[in-house]
């Protein structure tokens, strides 16, 4: 089991108010059938809060209230189902291709009893047509020249883009500018996300689209 600091601890609780405990479940399915099952690296479990869970969840705070979000490569449920833990007023599809991490992800949230998840086996640009978002998140999917032609599809006209990046992230947004204006968005920023509750803050890439 993945062990929490003091401060992670402060920090999950911030984060995830009454449904702590959730969330440490959550991580107790990551650092153990995760691991088992090829999600997550085992080097990951020391990291496992820091690093992705709450590395991921500090991104609700762009999100609106009982928005639609579509979790691009949603793997091991970062962050798809971190959001739907911290935001149960939020509806959350995951879109996975691999089998293997659909049949963990089913497990995993019918043991949280997440009831705002729907689970979807295929590629982005497979389910365009059965899904529709406010908002799309994606994190370690691809660059962004080819992430933008898979996920600006899916809010059809008007939403927005929250693609959780590390230090690449200006530079990846520099070289997608003129695919991302071809789709539709219209306006692109670099937000740094838990300033104030994590080590390294999160760089999240937010493409406005229509509007």
């Amino acid at each position: 089991m993945s062990e929490i600091s003091e401060t992670e601890l402060n920090a999950a609780h911030r984060l995830f108010g009454e449904r702590f405990s959730l969330a440490q479940r959550f991580v107790g399915h990551l650092a153990t059938t995760g691991i088992e099952r090829g999600l997550l690296g085992p080097r990951e479990v020391p990291r496992l809060w820091n690093r992705h869970v709450l590395n991921c969840v500090v991104v609700e705070e762009l999100i609106g209230e009982g928005n639609r979000v579509a979790d691009v490569g949603s793997g091991a449920g970062l962050p798809g189902v971190a959001l739907a833990i911290a935001r149960p007023d939020l509806c959350l599809t995951l879109i996975e291709p691999l089998e293997r991490r659909v049949d963990w992800l089913d497990e995993v949230c019918s043991d949280l009893g997440l009831d705002n998840v729907r689970i979807v086996r295929g590629r982005a640009e497979q389910v365009t047509d059965t899904v529709e978002a406010d908002v799309v998140t994606a994190r370690a999917v691809s660059a962004l020249a080819k992430l933008a032609p898979i996920t600006i599809p899916l809010v059809h006209g008007k939403g927005e883009i929250l693609a959780i990046k590390g230090r690449s992230g200006a530079e990846e947004l520099s070289k997608a500018q003129s695919t991302i204006r071809r789709l539709g968005g219209r306006d692109t920023s670099i937000v740094s996300m838990g300033a104030d509750v994590l080590e390294e803050p999160t760089t999240v890439v937010r493409i406005v689209v229509g509007g």
